[in-house]
């Protein structure tokens, strides 16, 4: 009978449980996180590797001319490795780790959850999906801010496939915040979009700056996408506490010179 159950819990049948309780559904891109793991031992005994924890997203890609899906994973943690989960038997352990600062935001179809899981040999592992709400890092907070002070609104926020930007955060895409423009840009201006790479010294954006058509040229340019300028700006920790205002000053300085 034992060889029977632990052939049902190789399966996931009678097997080991594992759940994480977060102590909040509600974070910024870059906070600590805490919670309880909670793992609820099956019929059998069994080896557990490792305890683990990948933040998760999905991003659009796109493929013969449609858009799918992918699931994505932001980064991972290891929360405990080698014991032994006894039969029926529950165990309870605190953990606490940091979001990375690239978190997406989860606006429009941007998603953001944990996926909790044990590594068992030779058995399917069980895993527990827990999903969170996601802020701006307090860097991008400013940057948003002062392009909502400067009278941008966001129209979209999607995560995209773009592995030649995702890449200086070691990932395949990017999450991009579109703009609808203010009154007076409107003439010059259909639409702005941002990238954030924020790290621990400041924040580095890429600006496209996608300009009106304006006669027969600028409608040859809109048709070959060469009235969009692509802008890498950044500001270190120090300019970023100088606040808003001041941000918002060098962000419109820099539309200004490319419109």
């Amino acid at each position: 009978m034992s060889m029977f159950k632990r052939m049902l819990a190789s399966a996931g049948i009678g097997a080991a449980k594992v759940d994480l309780m977060l102590h909040q559904d509600f974070v910024n891109a870059g906070d600590t996180i805490s919670g309880t793991v909670r793992i609820q031992g099956g019929r059998v005994d069994q080896e557990v590797d490792d305890v683990y924890a990948f933040v998760k997203t999905r991003y659009l890609k796109e493929l013969n001319d449609k858009k799918m899906e992918v699931e994505a994973t932001v980064s991972k943690f290891l929360l405990a490795s080698k014991f032994k989960v006894v039969a029926e038997q529950v165990y309870e352990f605190p953990v606490s780790f940091q979001l990375p600062a690239i978190t997406p935001v989860t606006l429009g179809r941007s998603p953001v959850w944990i996926q909790t899981g044990l590594d068992i040999k030779e058995a399917i592992d069980p895993k527990d999906q827990d999903y969170l709400q996601v802020g701006p890092h307090p860097y991008c907070a400013i940057i948003l801010d002062a392009m909502n002070k400067l009278g941008f609104h966001i129209r979209e926020v999607t995560c995209e496939y773009a592995p030649r930007y995702g890449r200086i955060n070691g990932l395949d895409f990017v999450q991009e915040f579109e703009f609808v423009p203010p009154s007076q840009f409107r003439n010059q201006l259909d639409e702005l979009e941002i990238v954030f790479f924020p790290n621990e010294d400041g924040i580095e954006l890429l600006l496209q700056i996608d300009r009106k058509a304006r006669g027969l040229a600028g409608l040859f340019a809109d048709a070959l996408d060469t009235d969009e300028s692509f802008v890498k700006i950044r500001f270190d920790h120090n300019q970023l506490a100088y606040g808003v205002d001041s941000v918002a000053d060098q962000l419109l300085a820099t539309i200004h010179k490319y419109v």
